[in-house]
């Protein structure tokens, strides 16, 4: 695993202001930033705060990207028995994965744990989903069952009834 960059390396608070004054600066005006950071007492040069820069630009292009997705699964799923979200626990899956294959982590390091925390949280959060889906199919059942049976016992023709049963459970007729 190559060494930690020495941004990597600063506090977080001056390393969130530093993301602030890149993404202010529409990602350029490294050379300031550098004077900045000596001026902190961290010694970076140029290059390494704009190689630093170019990757900050990337991710937060790959999170505009994923919010995009998150809110196309909304729109296109409703709530159809949760799908939007099951979808967006498998999303933040997939980032989750991304951001362990793409970051140049130390396995010692808190953020390490903290990202395998969340991994194991939406593991978590996918089985809860798929019982919340299985639940609801289930009551569905039985509730279109209780509503044949009350139809039938009026009267209601057979398939009127199976269409009725069929809109119910969000069957094609």
């Amino acid at each position: 695993m190559p060494p930690r960059s020495n941004i990597a390396k600063l506090p977080d608070e001056l390393r969130g202001e530093l993301n602030r004054r890149i993404e202010q600066n529409a990602f350029a005006g490294y050379e300031a930033l550098s004077d900045w950071l000596k001026d902190q007492g961290f010694e970076i040069s140029r290059s390494a705060v704009q190689a630093y820069g170019a990757k900050f630009k990337e991710k937060m292009g790959a999170l505009r990207i994923a919010t995009e997705q998150a809110r196309a699964i909304a729109d296109a799923a409703g709530d159809d028995a949760n799908a939007m979200g099951e979808a967006l626990v498998m999303l933040a899956q997939e980032k989750a994965f991304q951001v362990l294959l793409d970051l140049e982590i130390d396995a010692d390091e808190q953020n390490f744990g903290q990202l395998t925390r969340a991994i194991a949280d939406l593991n978590r959060a996918a089985v809860q989903q798929k019982r919340y889906a299985a639940e609801v199919q289930s009551r569905a059942k039985v509730a279109a069952s209780e509503a044949e049976t009350a139809l039938r016992a009026e009267g209601i023709s057979d398939d009127t009834v199976e269409l009725i049963k069929a809109k119910f459970l969000g069957i094609a007729a």
